[in-house]
């Protein structure tokens, strides 16, 4: 029988629930656990709050929505020109140099705001996984090295880092006083759209790179726009996740890390 509160592992206890969640149960009254032990990992682990990171990450995801919005901007600006040529208008070529500069602008101002944010993000990523670690050790199907490593992973990045957010958020779920699951959506949300965004926004790039007609360049200048487009919408749902999962660490903190009881420990654990 699956335990009562958590549903993950097998009841242990008379009153249904497995080790780790009896444990923390005993345990809740008292707050965070001063001087109890993190799980062994990677070496020793402390509770680091993961706030300081998440405002930066927040931050510079607001840049990145800037940036994709003066992209869009520029792009429907090459588009109107280029409706304009493929129309017959031949005042319009004049007009084509301008916009494709002012787009590559664009296109910079993304860059520059795209490399630090994902710096800091997979900053982010690591630490909310090395407190996953103390929380509950036994919920993590891969090492705390893989919050960095799993990004770069050709092919694989499309859902390595997804299996190493998953076991965070499990493990950063409080499971006492009977709250037993807290909805994924958030995760799942910024996952799909962020794959979704890589995909298409490589398809649309390489289209717009081999266009060369004026209607070729209407059609492919729309795909770059839509894909600007969902790349706001993957932003916009990063921040969300960002928020919500540095705010269930932060609740499952005042419980406290899984207590010497339910599994080997090591090192002093603090918040």
């Amino acid at each position: 029988m699956l335990c009562t509160t958590c549903r993950k592992r097998p009841a242990t206890s008379a009153d249904g629930r497995c080790t780790t969640c009896a444990a923390l149960r005993r345990a809740s009254a008292g707050g965070l656990m001063a001087g109890t032990r993190a799980p062994r990992g990677e070496g020793p682990h402390r509770l680091r709050s993961p706030g300081g990171l998440a405002k930066a990450v927040v931050v510079l995801l607001v840049a990145v929505v800037v940036a994709d919005v003066l992209s869009v901007a520029a792009g429907l600006n090459v588009r109107r020109v280029f409706v304009a040529i493929a129309g017959g208008d031949m005042e319009a070529y004049g007009l084509t140099l301008q916009a494709h500069l002012l787009h590559q602008r664009a296109y910079s101002l993304q860059l520059l705001a795209l490399v630090p944010t994902a710096v800091v993000f997979v900053l982010w990523f690591r630490r909310v996984r090395l407190n996953a670690e103390v929380f509950d050790a036994s919920l993590q199907t891969m090492r705390p090295g893989w919050a960095v490593g799993a990004w770069f992973v050709p092919v694989g990045n499309f859902w390595l880092p997804r299996r190493v957010a998953g076991g965070v958020w499990a493990a950063s779920t409080r499971a006492d006083e009977g709250r037993s699951t807290v909805s994924g959506t958030p995760m799942n949300l910024w996952w799909a759209a962020w794959v979704l965004d890589l995909v298409f926004g490589r398809y649309a790039a390489r289209t717009y790179e081999r266009a060369e007609l004026p209607q070729e360049v209407v059609d492919a200048i729309g795909l770059v726009v839509a894909s600007d487009v969902l790349d706001i919408v993957a932003a916009v749902l990063a921040m969300l996740f960002v928020r919500r999962l540095t705010a269930m660490q932060g609740e499952r903190a005042a419980v406290g890390p899984t207590p010497p009881s339910a599994h080997r420990a090591s090192d002093p654990a603090t918040y």
